[in-house]
């Protein structure tokens, strides 16, 4: 189900309400191994809270694990395109504030979203939310490997036309997480990557969900990719023919109320 509301944070960032429905029909999904790892490590599986939730692909898959699923994000535009589920109930709050009962669920995730935020309002979020024992988990996932030619090609876009236009807070998923502030004693997870078989409109489409490029679009007023995809589709070879794409995906875990 999903609340009617809105609600906004000093600390939120929007750079991605403006393209939602590209969100929704363009980002690849997480691996089934993250949410088993989550119901492994977490202390009990009642409720789980899903921060920044974008439109609730991870929600979806917590829902598999576990009882309840709270999901929020920020924007109102995101929560508008979330598939609806029985057992999650989206909302739209920041997630520094969450609105959640205290001490309501025993794992939260936060996928694809960490880097954004008020890292010490929202650990403060967390403790108050989260179980004492429970567990904290932030993913992230940044360029894919698909071949050594087609990488070049995206590395290009990525850092020689897109760089200046990365908001300062993509460092720390640029870093893989290794710089991004921590607060809670350390758990082990497994390593986990997202793996898919695309086409070149599907990696083309995700591109264009880059926060990077939607700013370059608006300060220059023309689509960098526009000269991205010749050289993509000379690389790519056949066009029907779909291709194994992976991201290896940064993982930071913790046992909340222990701290480092």
């Amino acid at each position: 189900m999903a609340d009617a509301g809105s609600a906004t944070s000093p600390s939120f960032h929007d750079h991605f309400s403006g393209h939602a429905g590209l969100y929704r029909d363009y980002r690849p999904r997480y691996p089934a191994a993250l949410y088993d790892a989550i119901a492994e490590r977490a202390p009990a599986i009642h409720a789980v809270w899903d921060c920044a939730c974008g439109n609730g692909q991870a929600s979806l898959g917590l829902a598999e694990k576990f009882d309840a699923v709270y999901a929020t994000d920020a924007s109102a535009k995101q929560i508008a395109e979330a598939t609806p589920h029985p057992k999650v109930r989206y909302s739209v709050a920041p997630a520094e504030a969450s609105g959640l009962p205290e001490h309501s669920v025993e794992a939260v995730l936060v996928a694809q979203a960490i880097h954004w935020f008020d890292f010490e309002r929202f650990y403060d979020e967390v403790e108050r939310v989260v179980r004492p024992g429970g567990l904290f988990v932030a993913v992230g996932y940044e360029n894919a490997t698909i071949t050594p030619e087609i990488d070049a090609v995206v590395l290009h876009l990525t850092r020689d036309i897109l760089g200046p236009y990365w908001p300062a807070e993509s460092r720390y998923l640029h870093g893989r997480y290794r710089d991004l502030p921590r607060r809670f004693t350390d758990v082990d997870m497994p390593d986990l990557a997202i793996e898919v078989d695309w086409g070149l409109e599907q990696l083309v489409g995700y591109v264009s969900t880059w926060s990077a490029l939607q700013r370059y679009r608006g300060a220059e007023g023309k689509d960098p990719l526009s000269g991205i995809e010749p050289a993509l589709a000379k690389v790519w070879g056949e066009l029907n023919v779909q291709k194994r794409v992976t991201w290896h995906m940064p993982v930071v875990a913790g046992r909340v109320g222990s701290r480092r």
